[in-house]
């Protein structure tokens, strides 16, 4: 005689109110910040709403909430992905098709690499992008540049956040592989080729603009400034003491040329 199949569990998703509430309330991840758990207090904040909806029973409920109290760490944009996979666990949990340390293990092995992965993106990639293209705007433009890249730098992220959070509740472990396909890092080189010709770009304005105020030989001593520092910095030269250095002799050097155009 065959034995009975155990019959298969399904797991209700959580309602769109409950996850929007636990997504608003991950904006303040880093409110309560501190040196013993870093990012554990608005970690547990953010999924109260879900462990309240998974757990009708209080004691359960506390020792859900104590379990996410550990130690986390993470880029807080980047968390989202993580907050929506311990819900996805969560959920898991409470139907009993795991044990109630698997949302802390996913938590663990994933916090690292999305930190890593999230400072090179957002911190040192996509903000510089827009800081670079709002100056070239200011140039441009004028301040209401400055504007509109803060509110488009603001629609990117947000929107980001929420594609992320959405994966990992979907997803759970199989978030990994896709963001492999995202291949952010690669996304992030490109941007910092941008910014750095966005840069070139500022510069160049920048120098236009001193050239038509000051002279064509403000403009020449800008030029040669800009190669020798640039010859610093590809022999080895540390890039503060060469941008400070730069900076001073432009500076006297546009006061030694606005005396010589005044004696004369």
């Amino acid at each position: 005689m065959s034995a009975t199949p155990a019959p298969l569990v399904v797991v209700a998703p959580l309602p769109r109110r409950v996850l929007a509430h636990v997504f608003f309330r991950s904006l303040f991840l880093q409110a309560s910040w501190n040196r013993r758990g870093m990012q554990n207090l608005g970690f547990g904040y953010a999924i109260e709403p879900a462990l309240r909806a998974l757990y009708p029973d209080p004691e359960q409920r506390e020792l859900a909430l104590r379990r996410h109290l550990g130690f986390f760490n993470c880029h807080p944009y980047m968390a989202a992905a993580i907050l929506g996979g311990a819900i996805h666990h969560e959920e898991r949990v409470a139907a009993g098709l795991e044990p109630a340390g698997g949302p802390q293990e996913y938590k663990q092995t994933l916090q690292g690499p999305l930190a890593a992965i999230g400072d090179g993106f957002f911190w040192t990639a996509l903000r510089p992008f827009f800081g670079a293209l709002g100056a070239v705007g200011v140039l441009a433009v004028g301040l209401p540049a400055v504007v509109a890249m803060v509110l488009v730098y603001n629609v990117v992220h947000v929107t980001l956040r929420v594609a992320l959070f959405r994966a990992g509740y979907q997803r759970g472990d199989a978030l990994v592989p896709l963001l492999a396909r995202l291949s952010l890092p690669v996304v992030a080189d490109r941007l910092r080729t941008a910014s750095a010709a966005l840069a070139g770009v500022a510069a160049g304005m920048l120098m236009f603009r001193g050239t038509a105020a000051a002279g064509p030989v403000a403009g020449v001593v800008a030029a040669l400034l800009a190669v020798v520092a640039y010859a610093a910095l590809a022999k080895g030269a540390r890039l503060l003491p060469t941008l400070y250095l730069s900076a001073a002799a432009g500076a006297g050097a546009a006061v030694l040329v606005a005396r010589l155009q005044g004696s004369r």
